[in-house]
């Protein structure tokens, strides 16, 4: 098994809608953090939902797949 900080490649993440969630939300917080000032945390909200986007985009599905279906 392996571990990783930021592993996003999992079972969990299969439906597109959860991966649509997972990166619309904290970019949607990051402009309400951007709105009320705080641009640090914008920043890092925006950050967390590229990286996200990032992971999603590149992870082979099909294996991930083939994972949950063998435990």
């Amino acid at each position: 098994m392996r571990l990783k900080l930021f592993d996003l490649d999992i079972p969990f993440f299969l439906p597109v809608w959860r991966r649509v969630l997972a990166v619309t939300i904290p970019a949607l917080w990051g402009v309400f953090e951007f709105s009320s000032g705080a641009a640090l945390w914008g920043v890092i909200f925006w950050g967390m939902a590229g990286i996200a986007a990032w992971k999603f985009w590149t992870a082979d599905w099909s294996a991930v797949a083939a994972m949950d279906k063998d435990t």
